[in-house]
């Protein structure tokens, strides 16, 4: 029996205009996952730290408990596709996500079964959580992990940190990669003046 073709996946702007989610839509899905399934306090912290750190989906799924100082308030983010590896201090809510894991000294944060020994979320799991939190959130379009990379630098341009920042928290080697974060929005623009202007002419 041949083997059913699977439909051609369309580029991204073909689902959504941007590739990245404001801050409360980012907190308006860590709150669908953590209401819905047996697993909904891992799947929220996934998705928390995932946006605070800036973590690729693989990232997230073999965070380690050995990473982790929770006396600290920090973690070692453990970098993958050449990008650079960094200690990161807490951001607050990371602390809270973590103890309701009941932290661990060793093995992985994000257990496929917590209540097991047993291996970490898949990177197709995870995948799948976003998916239907982004659906419970009832956000206009369809989500995935990598858009909380995206949403964190964003996130952190908007509260006015430099951009060589960003990359360094990112792990960036080239600031090339972090230059999208620079892009102007409407908070932006609203900064600068712009959209305060009266009297113009159409």
């Amino acid at each position: 029996m041949a083997k059913p073709i699977r439909p051609r996946r369309l580029p991204n702007e073909a689902y959504r205009d941007e590739e990245f989610l404001v801050e409360d839509d980012v907190l308006a899905v860590a709150k669908a996952a953590g209401s819905f399934g047996r697993h909904g306090d891992r799947d929220r912290a996934m998705i928390i730290l995932a946006f605070h750190h800036g973590l690729r989906c693989t990232e997230t799924v073999k965070l380690k408990w050995e990473r982790i100082n929770m006396e600290r308030e920090d973690l070692w983010v453990f970098r993958v596709k050449g990008s650079l590896s960094g200690r990161h201090p807490f951001i607050p809510g990371d602390s809270a996500a973590l103890l309701k894991l009941h932290p661990a000294e060793s093995g992985w944060v994000f257990k496929s079964e917590p209540e097991r020994d047993s291996g970490h979320v898949s990177e197709s799991g995870f995948q799948k959580i976003v998916e239907r939190a982004g659906e419970r959130a009832k956000l206009k379009y369809p989500i995935h992990p990598h858009m909380l990379r995206h949403s964190c630098g964003f996130w952190l341009r908007k509260q006015g940190h430099e951009i060589m920042d960003i990359r360094d928290w990112l792990g960036h080697k080239s600031v090339k990669n972090t230059e999208r974060y620079a892009k102007a929005g409407p908070d932006r623009f609203r900064e600068i003046g712009i959209g305060r202007i009266t009297g113009g002419r159409s």
